[in-house]
This record gives C-alpha cells, sequence and structure tokens, in this order.
C-alpha cells in the first residue's frame, strides 16, 4: 500500500520533471528563433537545419514523455497510481522509483516483453 508521503514524493518527483522538460522546450524555442535567416555557405545552413531537426525529434520525445507524466499525476489524483493496469497488483515502490510514469508491475511488464519479442520473431521468419 502506498504511504501519503510515498504519493507526496511521487508528485513532486513528476512535476519537477515536467518543470524541467518544460524549460528544456523553451530554451529549443528560444534558440530556434534567434538564428540568422541567410548563411554564405550551404553547408552550414545544411548543418544548422540537421541540428534543428535533432532537436525537434528530442523534443517531440519529450512532448510524448510529458503526456505520459500528466496520466501518472492523474492516476496519483485518482488513487490508480502504484497499481498494475493488467493484474491490478500493487506496483512495487523500487519499479516506481526507477520508472515512476510505469502502469505495469514487474510481472506484466515482462510478460509484455517476451510476447512483443515472440511477435518480432515470427514476423522476421515469415
Amino acid at each position: 500500500m502506498m504511504t501519503e508521503v510515498d504519493r507526496v514524493y511521487f508528485q513532486d518527483l513528476l512535476r519537477g520533471q515536467l518543470h524541467f522538460l518544460r524549460g528544456e522546450a523553451a530554451g529549443t524555442a528560444a534558440g530556434m528563433n534567434g538564428e540568422p535567416a541567410e548563411f554564405p555557405d550551404p553547408t552550414d545552413r545544411a548543418a544548422l537545419e540537421s541540428d534543428r531537426s535533432f532537436d525537434l525529434r528530442i523534443r517531440d520525445r519529450e512532448r510524448k514523455l510529458m503526456w505520459t507524466i500528466h496520466e501518472a499525476l492523474d492516476r496519483i489524483h485518482d488513487g490508480t497510481f502504484g497499481v498494475c493496469e493488467d493484474c491490478e497488483a500493487r506496483i512495487g515502490v523500487e519499479r516506481l522509483r526507477a520508472r515512476p510514469m510505469t502502469t505495469l508491475c514487474l510481472d506484466c511488464q515482462s510478460e509484455r516483453e517476451a510476447e512483443q519479442r515472440r511477435c518480432e520473431r515470427a514476423t522476421r521468419h515469415r
């Protein structure tokens, strides 16, 4: 059973991660607004575009992570945080500390990964 101290700990942890990710996104946006529009060397322009593309891919991953964090905060609010969505068993605090956004206990996560590997092998052998 998760204690109130644990709930507050995870809520603060998740909110801290959100704050960090928002800062990263703001920094990327500010950096893209200050770039000059013209470059004398096309290679310099290509390098800038490549860097921007890489930054935007990272920000997209972080945007998805922010969504997952919001879902975890919702689960804290509605009392389902730390409960496996497959078997409804309690997820261990150690697992939640390692991955606070998780929705699966270790056994169910392992089973999903094993099933995914079986599907990948079956697809390769076709």
